[in-house]
């Protein structure tokens, strides 16, 4: 069913995109930033909405994901990590990211029974869902060497990367503003370096670990041919 896996791979962008606007609200939301053109309330209230727009695009990506046959991913391994054959460890960090996404649509819904510095902990896991997010989209999709993908997720890491920048920039000098910018600086290096070395190298289907069977649909229609068409 062709359409499944075209629905996968849009949601799994349309959600990417999502995430990452809510996250830079989230950092923007931390420095308490407002303007003329989009005031606190505005901005709290588009950053809710948002958040529950990616959540609903996450549960079409999981669910297209679990119906579409191709690959095999059942519902266990869709929040079970390491539990599934296909691509297990790309596979894996989108599970976590649902599990860690899951985690804070409960602790919202709790928000009112849970004291106040529970619920922040767990609210910053949507600072560590992004990261993992991507590294998925880059590790499994069969479309990440695409030029507008690739433009489009450096461009997802460009506006967190600034996001976090700036708000460190306000935290003003420290030891905290020191590792936070080491610490993003590192992680936006090792993914440029991690789409080099993989994703863009040929053989990267089989290195990724998609099973054999798989691995051998270059015969089959064109629609088939397509989904493992990064396999050279």
């Amino acid at each position: 069913m062709t359409e499944l896996w075209y629905t996968t791979r849009a949601t799994g962008v349309v959600a990417l995109v999502l995430l990452t606007t809510t996250v830079a609200l989230g950092v923007a939301g931390t420095a308490r930033f407002s303007t003329r053109q989009l005031p606190g309330v505005v901005r709290a209230g588009l950053h809710r909405n948002l958040s529950l727009l990616t959540v609903a695009f996450v549960a079409m990506h999981v669910v297209s994901t679990v119906l579409d046959p191709y690959a095999g991913i059942g519902i266990i391994s869709a929040v079970v990590p390491f539990s599934s054959a296909y691509r297990p460890l790309w596979l894996s960090l989108g599970t976590i990211s649902l599990d860690m996404l899951a985690a804070l649509v409960v602790s919202s819904v709790l928000r009112s029974r849970l004291p106040y510095q529970a619920w922040r902990g767990v609210h910053w896991l949507a600072y560590a869902c992004w990261p993992v997010a991507l590294w998925h989209g880059l590790g499994t999709g069969t479309d990440s060497r695409l030029p507008w993908l690739l433009m489009l997720d450096g461009l997802c890491v460009l506006v967190v990367g600034a996001a976090v920048l700036w708000r460190l920039r306000l935290a003003g000098p420290g030891a905290v503003r020191a590792a936070g910018t080491t610490v993003t600086a590192v992680f936006m290096l090792a993914t440029i370096a991690f789409v080099a070395a993989g994703p863009l190298q040929s053989g990267w289907a089989r290195r990724a670990g998609t099973p054999a069977s798989l691995l051998h649909t270059a015969a089959r229609p064109a629609t088939s041919a397509g989904r493992a068409g990064d396999q050279s």
